[in-house]
């Protein structure tokens, strides 16, 4: 059986450890918001995955709905996926004032 925790977040950039599956990782947030030809393209929170000596894991993936962050890095074996959900709406990417808010970061174990 499948358990969801949620990630606790809160609508600013951040960094913190946090045990995913029995492991210790470094987390950091930070908002992308850089400019493409005079004007904003999907501005979105990203994430950086770090083990406990801060050496990168993954790094630049974009919090988006829909997906498992995580799926792409099965060889990995974080023992679990990262899913991307808003209150009311489970596609609505969170904005930068809605992350940790109504914008929310799961890690679901896999049996």
């Amino acid at each position: 059986m499948s358990t969801a925790y949620e990630v606790p977040l809160s609508p600013m950039p951040q960094k913190f450890s946090i045990s995913l599956a029995g492991v210790t990782y470094n987390l950091k947030l930070s908002w992308n918001d850089i400019l493409y030809g005079g004007g904003l393209k999907n501005p979105c929170w990203l994430l950086d995955i770090r083990d406990t000596t801060d050496n990168p894991i993954l790094t630049g993936i974009p919090l988006v709905t829909g997906a498992d962050l995580l799926a792409q890095y099965g060889y990995l074996s974080f023992g679990g996926q990262l899913i991307v959900q808003s209150d009311n709406d489970p596609n609505l990417v969170p904005s930068f004032d809605t992350l940790g808010k109504t914008g929310h970061l799961y890690f679901v174990t896999t049996p």
